[in-house]
């Protein structure tokens, strides 16, 4: 059995007014992450972590925020494409742990209903995806709410 380990992050501004969306759920906040998808830094990093672990690049290489048919995807697409991707070479995913930085909102509450929306498309089952939540203590453009980031380890075997 080939088994690989892939590590990703992301990172995105805030904005008042925007919608905010997290592991595929939109979230109740005054300010939501921009970017050129739907700017879902919880997946983002999910995807670098998977290409990154069938050495398949990353995010941006396979999805240009150059390119409009990009411009506010939904990134369960992306992170269905990604799966889709690892999978022509064989890859299936094991799972997944995540931290998800930022001040506010508060995560916890929507973290089973992350997990409910990536499982099937990751085609893995809720208790082998981890997401965490924590805050920057204040410090740096995570603590201003200036922006948020997030990091995911992920385990594909094939």
């Amino acid at each position: 059995m080939n088994v690989r380990v892939g590590f990703g992050f992301d990172v995105h501004p805030l904005q008042e007014g925007k919608k905010l969306f997290l592991g595929g759920v939109e979230i109740p906040h005054t300010k939501g992450c921009v970017g050129h998808s739907d700017a879902d830094v919880l997946i983002h990093a999910i995807c670098d972590a998977l290409l990154g672990a069938a050495g398949m690049r990353d995010i941006g290489h396979h999805f240009p925020n150059t390119d409009p048919k990009y411009k506010g995807i939904d990134s369960k697409l992306l992170l269905l494409e990604v799966i889709k991707l690892i999978g022509a070479k064989g890859y299936k995913v094991g799972n997944i742990d995540c931290t998800l930085c930022a001040e506010e909102p508060k995560i916890n509450p929507h973290i089973d209903a992350m997990k409910k929306a990536l499982a099937p498309i990751l085609r893995i089952s809720m208790e082998d995806i981890s997401i965490k939540a924590t805050t920057n203590e204040k410090l740096g453009y995570v603590g201003r709410e200036d922006g948020m980031n997030a990091y995911a380890v992920v385990l594909i075997s094939k």
